[in-house]
């Protein structure tokens, strides 16, 4: 599978909009451990290889371990995750999947709960843009390193 198009370089304006909300996730006081699992388990649920191969990267080099790496995916099934990063992780699969069923009451206030609102607001922004990463990454069929 070759690469499709280079969306920087056909439509820079569209591509800095996109690094634009880059640098504001770096701006926010969501831990970088946690924007990195968001972009992780968001990118499993898209089947982005090209995110998930550079987000588990980023993620180890934070000190994320191999082992919550490997179990992400089933998160709910173990102890491995905290009360916030369990809260995170339930924003963004609902967030990611909006389509099936929203995203429920109990996992607002939850995050809300365990995270405050500022912090939520920003989650919310970070599920976002990886969700759009994962779009353009899949359309223009672009692999992993």
């Amino acid at each position: 599978m070759e690469n499709r198009l280079n969306m920087s370089a056909l439509q820079p304006a569209a591509y800095q909009a996109m690094m634009a909300l880059e640098k504001y996730l770096h701006t926010t006081q969501l831990a970088p451990l946690h924007k990195e699992l968001i972009k992780i388990r968001a990118s499993q649920i898209n089947k982005c290889a090209y995110c998930l191969n550079m987000h588990t990267r980023d993620a180890r080099k934070l000190g994320e371990t191999e082992q919550r790496i490997y179990v992400l995916n089933a998160w709910r099934e173990t102890a491995l995750f905290d009360e916030q990063e369990k809260a995170i992780l339930a924003l963004t699969e609902e967030i990611t999947l909006i389509s099936e069923h929203g995203v429920s009451d109990d996992t607002y206030q939850n995050a809300v709960k365990q995270l405050g609102e500022v912090c939520v607001a920003q989650a919310i922004m970070a599920i976002m843009t990886i969700n759009a990463w994962n779009r353009m990454a899949i359309s223009l069929q672009l692999q992993p390193d």
